[in-house]
């Protein structure tokens, strides 16, 4: 929509400034100029001129009724009232196929080429090939011609000029989809209020769980303390005199030991004196 306006805004504004002064036939003629001219797709500010709105009255009513036709309508609502509007030149059949496209991109992405050749009239593929490619160059529309499935896809499309009673169809979608908007909003925002009272649980069983371990800690360190302190030793040299064995268990061990050697020496010499 950019380019459009960058390629034809000038000559644009010069079309205004002279229907600003015209009257009658010569505002006719520059009608059917701006009709003519390359480039210039939109006629909202022309048709609000109030120099070009007297012309529905008068006997230029027909050249006004073609203005509203380029501006909101489709070659085949040309072809409807044909005998009631002044004949088209090539280039202003041209253009009016061209914005036909793209009133039919705006309802579909992919347009089979027998809607168009249907719609714009035209004999052959080759015509609507030749037609679709003028209007890219236009910058009216952008997407590629699908040969094998013999469709037009659309990636982009210019925007055309809005009646005025379809405003307020407009501003209900508008309204609507503001109302959707609110709606998903304040969903996120309750999920947010969710996710944060969620986090602050476990922040506060975290902090519980460490309060107690560190409670159990101390704890442990008492208990140890104070049955060190009830049998008067250090904690560490407790514990080292409970591996350490009990005074006289190694003598009674060797007694133990010596015994049971003067036994078997002297089982040993009876069996001697037996031989």
């Amino acid at each position: 929509m950019a380019a459009e306006v960058k390629v034809t805004g000038q000559n644009q504004e010069q079309f205004l400034l002279l229907a600003k002064s015209a009257r009658g036939a010569a505002l006719a003629s520059l009608i059917h100029q701006v009709l003519e001219a390359p480039g210039i797709y939109v006629f909202g500010e022309l048709l609000d001129m109030p120099s070009v709105r007297e012309l529905a009255d008068s006997e230029f009513s027909p050249v006004f009724r073609l203005l509203t036709v380029f501006a909101y309508g489709t070659y085949s609502d040309y072809l409807a009232e044909a005998g009631n509007l002044p004949a088209l030149t090539e280039a202003q059949k041209n253009k009016l196929r061209h914005l036909s496209v793209v009133t039919l991109a705006s309802k579909l992405k992919c347009i089979p080429y027998s809607v168009l050749l249907d719609q714009l009239q035209l004999k052959n593929v080759r015509q609507l090939e030749d037609l679709v490619i003028e209007a890219v160059y236009a910058d009216v529309l952008r997407g590629s011609l699908d040969q094998r499935n013999q469709r037009l896809e659309v990636d982009y499309s210019i925007g055309r000029d809005i009646r005025r009673e379809e405003l307020s169809a407009i501003t209900r979608t508008l309204q609507d989809w503001c109302q959707g908007c609110e709606v998903v909003l304040s969903s996120i925002e309750e999920q947010v209020s969710r996710a944060n009272q969620h986090k602050e649980q476990q922040l506060g069983l975290k902090q519980q769980i460490e309060s107690e371990v560190a409670n159990l800690k101390k704890t442990i360190k008492v208990t140890t303390a104070a049955a060190a302190a009830a049998t008067s030793q250090d904690p560490e040299q407790h514990l080292s005199e409970l591996r350490e064995p009990a005074p006289g268990t190694n003598q009674r061990q060797a007694s133990k030991k010596a015994s049971k050697g003067k036994g078997l020496r002297g089982s040993a010499k009876i069996w001697s004196k037996s031989n």
